[in-house]
């Protein structure tokens, strides 16, 4: 009757017709999340120009001892 080609077309079309409504929405938030992690990229970058170098060993909220005399 059907062959696997066929019922793979016929899935598809349904899926596309049953995702019209939902598919703005779906475009809608992945956007919204892209613009978030591009944002929380750019904030982290900029963090990370704001810290000194001079201990690039120390990791941000490391506690060391400091070797005193």
């Amino acid at each position: 009757m059907f062959g696997i080609g066929e019922l793979t077309i016929l899935l598809l079309v349904i899926v596309a017709v049953l995702a019209v409504k939902r598919l703005p929405d779906l475009v809608r938030s992945a956007g919204k999340a892209a613009r978030i992690l591009k944002s929380e990229k750019q904030a982290l970058k900029d963090e990370d120009s704001d810290l000194p170098r001079s201990s690039p060993h120390v990791i941000r909220g490391e506690t060391t001892e400091r070797d005193t005399p």
